[in-house]
């Protein structure tokens, strides 16, 4: 008989450390935010200068709240709530979003080097795999 990969289980031992690392995770995307938000443009190299010049305040509005729902997702996640898989879905959405912008804004698409587009691969990586995270741990039923 094949084991449902979707029944209920008893908490994994890696659950609470893989829980911290997703709230470290968008805790730090909420610090640089916040750093990105706040820093004088006339103080960035030329090239920096140019990415901040371009990008449209819709996507840094996205960039902005996919950290805020990230963190607060991985917050109600550590705290094994269910509400978490909706709050990371929002998030999910929102650095999809960002990323689009990236994509589809030709003066930011033109600023941003390579390095700013792997950055946007990784986060988005990062954050789909926080809620796929999520998501398997309602299924387990480790989620109340």
């Amino acid at each position: 008989m094949e084991d449902d990969p979707y029944s209920p289980r008893p908490i994994a031992g890696w659950f609470t450390p893989a829980a911290v690392a997703s709230v470290l995770f968008m805790g730090l995307g909420c610090v640089m935010f916040l750093m990105d938000v706040l820093t004088d443009p006339m103080t960035l190299p030329l090239d920096q200068q140019a990415v901040k010049d371009a990008t449209p305040g819709w996507v840094t509005g996205a960039n902005g709240f996919a950290v805020l729902t990230g963190l607060v997702g991985s917050i109600f996640l550590l705290m094994k709530n269910k509400i978490a898989v909706g709050v990371l879905t929002v998030s999910l959405i929102s650095v999809l979003i960002m990323l689009a912008g990236l994509i589809v804004v030709q003066p930011l698409r033109e600023a941003a080097s390579a390095n700013d587009l792997l950055v946007v691969i990784i986060v988005t990586a990062l954050t789909w795999t926080i809620y796929w995270f999520a998501r398997h741990s309602k299924q387990r039923g480790w989620l109340t």
